[in-house]
C-alpha cells in the first residue's frame, strides 16, 4: 500500500495525491523526521503539520490499526541536532541535564493527558514511548475543521446559543487539568477545533515551559489570547491565566475579532466591543467576557467555576449546589423525614432571598436599559465602539436530575449513569504514589465525589463531576516468581504489583540451583508474606555454587 505523506491516503503510483494535492516526490528538511520513518515498528511518519518551541506534531499513519494519527515528538529548540536524513536525536552534552529534565516533564504531561480520554473535549492520547533519544505521543486524528473556519463558515462569528453547548465542555476540561496542577496556557482559535459531530475539541497542548517567559524553551504565545503575566519574565502561571485565554477565544466566536494584545491593553484596559454586537448577545455573557478578560489578575474571575456560573443563564443553580453542597456537610447520620426538599428554613431562607435580590436586580437593570433606550445619545445610529458592563442576573428554579452519592460504588458504572444524562466525568488523578490505597474500599470504588449529594446535574450549562477512585489495599503478598531472576527482571515485577521501594541487599547466598548474580528471595520476608507497597524490600542475590 502507497501512501500519501500529506494525509495518509492511498494513492496507489500517482505523486501527487487526488485528495489533498501533496507532493510525495519532496523530502523532509532536517531537523524533521524523514517522511516514511517507521516509529515503534508502527507509525509512519508523514509531514510535519505544527511546531513550538518544545515540540512537532507530524500527520501518521498506525499500521496496526490502518487508520491515520497524530504523532507528536519532543524536540526542544537548541538542545540537540539531527542533520538531514537522520532518525536519532544529538544531544548537546553541555545542555543533556536540561534537556533530560524537560523530556520528563514532557512525557508526565502527556501521560496525565492521556487519562482524561472521557472528556469530550480532549483528543485521544493512545500510545506514549521513547525512541532515539527523544519522547513520542501518538493521538487520534478525526476529521477536523479549524475553528477559524468554522466562525468564517458561520458568517464571521456564531451566535451565544452555538456558542454554549461548544464553549462549556472545554471549561470542564481545563477545570480538571488545574485541579490536578496542570493547565493549557495557549487556549486559542488556532487551537481549538470542531469535529463532524460538532463538538468542540482542543488541542495545542505543551508543557508550562512552553508557555511562560524566561523558562529554558523558546516561549510560543498566541496574540489576543495570552494572559499579561504570560509575558513577563518567570511570573508564575495558573487557572487564572487559562481564564483569560479561554474568554478571549470565546470573546472571537462572538464577535469575529480577538480582543487587542494584552500588552497594549495594559494601558487602559479597554475592551472594544460594538453596541451592535452587545446588543445582540446576553448581558451576563457580555459581563462574563469583560470580567473574564481583565488585565489586572486581582479584577480576572478566579476560578472555572465563577466563569462557568457567570455564563451561565442560570446562576440560581449555582447559589442551590453551593448551599446543598454546604448543608451536606452538616448532615446528621439520622435523617427525618423533611420538607423544602430537605433544606433547613434557614437554607431555604437563604436561597429565596437569593432568588428575590437577583429579580430585584433584573428590574433595575431592564428599568436602566429602557430609560437609555428612550434616550438614545446617538439618534439612532450605533456609536463607533463601546465596553458592556452588565451585571448577569436570571430568576431560575432547578427542577432537572441530581447528583446521587456515589462512595462506595463502581467507577465504571457511575460514570455510565451520568454519561448518559449527558455530565462529563473523570477520575482524580493522584499526587503521589501512596494515595488512592484503602482497606475500607476496593480497588475501583469510589472514595469520595467533587459533588454533594443532591447537587443539580446541570449538563447544558458544562457541569462535570470527579471522583477519587480506590486502588484496593496497601498490601500485597511478596511473589515467587522474583527466584531466579535477574535483578531488573525482579525489580521489574514488584515495581509492576506497585511496590516503590525496592533495593538490593547487601546479602548474598549460595545457591546450586541458581545463577550467580541473580534472586534468591527476600532479606527480612519470604515470599506469599503481606507486605505493605511502601516498604522497603530488600533482595537477595545468589553466589552461585558453593566451591
Amino acid at each position: 500500500m502507497s501512501l500519501c505523506i500529506g494525509c495518509m491516503h492511498e494513492i496507489g503510483d500517482s505523486i501527487i495525491c487526488p485528495d489533498c494535492g501533496f507532493d510525495n516526490s519532496k523530502t523532509q528538511s532536517a531537523p524533521f523526521l524523514p517522511y516514511g520513518v517507521v516509529l515503534d515498528k508502527r507509525y509512519v511518519i508523514g509531514n510535519n503539520i505544527e511546531t513550538n518551541g518544545e515540540s512537532t506534531l507530524y500527520i501518521g499513519y498506525d499500521r496496526v490499526k490502518a487508520k491515520t494519527v497524530f504523532v507528536r515528538e519532543f524536540l526542544p529548540a537548541g538542545y540537540y541536532t539531527r542533520n538531514e536524513g537522520m532518525i536519532k536525536l544529538e544531544v548537546d552534552s553541555s545542555k543533556k541535564e536540561t534537556f533530560d529534565r524537560l523530556m520528563s516533564d514532557f512525557e508526565q504531561f502527556f501521560s496525565f493527558l492521556s487519562t482524561l480520554k472521557d472528556m469530550s473535549a480532549m483528543n485521544v492520547i493512545t500510545d506514549i514511548f521513547r525512541a532515539n533519544n527523544t519522547c513520542y505521543v501518538v493521538e487520534d486524528n478525526e476529521e477536523l475543521i479549524s475553528f477559524e473556519e468554522y466562525v468564517v463558515r458561520n458568517n464571521g462569528n456564531i451566535e451565544w446559543e452555538v456558542a454554549r453547548p461548544l464553549f462549556m465542555p472545554v471549561i470542564s476540561l481545563l477545570e480538571a487539568l488545574h485541579k490536578n496542577g496542570y493547565g493549557h496556557y495557549a487556549v486559542s482559535p488556532s487551537n481549538l477545533y470542531i469535529t463532524t459531530s460538532g463538538k468542540a475539541l482542543l488541542m495545542g497542548f505543551a508543557t508550562v515551559n512552553e508557555r511562560r517567559r524566561g523558562t529554558p524553551l523558546k516561549s510560543q504565545l498566541y496574540s489576543g489570547c495570552a494572559a499579561p503575566e504570560q509575558y513577563e519574565q518567570n511570573f508564575p502561571i495558573d487557572n487564572i491565566t487559562d481564564i483569560y485565554g479561554l474568554t478571549a477565544t470565546l470573546f472571537y466566536a462572538l464577535t469575529g475579532s480577538l480582543p487587542a494584545a494584552a500588552t497594549e491593553r495594559l494601558t487602559d484596559g479597554a475592551l472594544l466591543m460594538s453596541t451592535a454586537t452587545v446588543k445582540r448577545l446576553p448581558p451576563h455573557v457580555v459581563s462574563a467576557l469583560a470580567n473574564g478578560l481583565q488585565v489586572k489578575r486581582e479584577d480576572r474571575i478566579i476560578d472555572f467555576g465563577d466563569l462557568r456560573s457567570q455564563l451561565s443563564v442560570a446562576p440560581t443553580v449555582k447559589a442551590i449546589q453551593e448551599e446543598i453542597s454546604r448543608t451536606a456537610s452538616m448532615a446528621n447520620t439520622v435523617k427525618p423525614k423533611k420538607k423544602n426538599f430537605g433544606m433547613s428554613p434557614i437554607s431555604v431562607g437563604i436561597i429565596v432571598t437569593v432568588v428575590s435580590l437577583l429579580l430585584f436586580m433584573w428590574l433595575g437593570i431592564f428599568i436602566v436599559e429602557k430609560s437609555l433606550e428612550t434616550s438614545d445619545p446617538y439618534g439612532g445610529t450605533e456609536p463607533p465602539e463601546t465596553q458592556a458592563t452588565v451585571t448577569p442576573v436570571v430568576n431560575e428554579s432547578w427542577t432537572g436530575p441530581t447528583l446521587k452519592n456515589y462512595v462506595g460504588k463502581d467507577f465504571e458504572v457511575a460514570k455510565a449513569e451520568l454519561n448518559a444524562l449527558g455530565i462529563d466525568v473523570y477520575e482524580d488523578v493522584y499526587n503521589s504514589d501512596n494515595d488512592g490505597y484503602s482497606d475500607e474500599y476496593e480497588a475501583g470504588k469510589i472514595i469520595s465525589q467533587s459533588f454533594a449529594e443532591g447537587t443539580p446535574l446541570d449538563a447544558e450549562n458544562g457541569f462535570a463531576v470527579s471522583f477519587k477512585v480506590s486502588r484496593g489495599s496497601m498490601k500485597r503478598n511478596l511473589p515467587k516468581s522474583v527466584e531466579g531472576k535477574e535483578l531488573q527482571d525482579a525489580v521489574n515485577i514488584l515495581t509492576d504489583m506497585g511496590f516503590t521501594n525496592i533495593n538490593e541487599s547487601a546479602k548474598r547466598e549460595f545457591s546450586d540451583d541458581i545463577a550467580e548474580g541473580c534472586v534468591v528471595g527476600y532479606d527480612g520476608h519470604d515470599a506469599g508474606d503481606s507486605v505493605s507497597l511502601s516498604d522497603e524490600i530488600y533482595l537477595v542475590l545468589s553466589k552461585g555454587k558453593a566451591e
